[in-house]
């Protein structure tokens, strides 16, 4: 999976740069280039991540497929799905969010999920929720992709909230997803 690599190097550079304060930027007149990456999050158009971010991080979301790269899979205890998307940010700056969902399983639809997110600015700040406790997925759907390379695969749709914020994991601040809707793909 090429994103985990690239959220873990962001989670070492955070532990090891604590007085880092990133802070997005105001929408600019051109967007920023998008994430070095092979392909599309799903490559037909359909991929996207929508979302509200308030407090250290001021910013709505609004990604479209080519956008964005995504990859899911497992988590790695068995204890559900994990879901991961890198967009751009003005200021030719990417962000990750990874979506931890407790009790989802490959290929079943799901109602009010317990969720934990983490949220990587690249170049070091780094949030979390750190517990499923504070967001859920309202709602969850999965269809299955046409094989590309040997894996079972599912478009993953999903739709949820925060009810509390998500903290820096290095430093101060915290940030508040309100609302996010997201379209990916996981393989297994």
């Amino acid at each position: 999976m090429r994103l985990l690599p690239a959220i873990a190097a962001v989670l070492w550079s955070a532990s090891s740069l604590m007085t880092i304060t990133a802070q997005a930027a105001a929408p600019e007149s051109g967007m920023p280039l998008p994430p070095a990456h092979a392909a599309p999050c799903l490559g037909d158009g359909t991929g996207y991540v929508r979302a509200r971010i308030r407090g250290a991080l001021n910013v709505d979301l609004n990604w479209k497929d080519a956008q964005l790269e995504c990859e899911g899979e497992a988590r790695p205890d068995g204890s559900g799905l994990r879901v991961s998307f890198a967009g751009p940010l003005p200021g030719n700056k990417v962000l990750h969010l990874v979506f931890g969902v407790s009790s989802a399983r490959e290929g079943a639809p799901g109602r009010e999920l317990p969720t934990n997110l983490t949220v990587l600015l690249e170049g070091g700040r780094v949030f979390a929720t750190r517990g499923d406790d504070k967001c859920t997925l309202d709602q969850l759907s999965q269809r299955a992709l046409p094989d590309r390379s040997g894996a079972r695969a599912w478009r993953i749709e999903a739709h949820g909230f925060c009810v509390a914020p998500a903290n820096a994991v290095a430093g101060g601040g915290r940030i508040l997803v309100s609302r996010f809707d997201f379209a990916g793909r996981i393989e297994f």
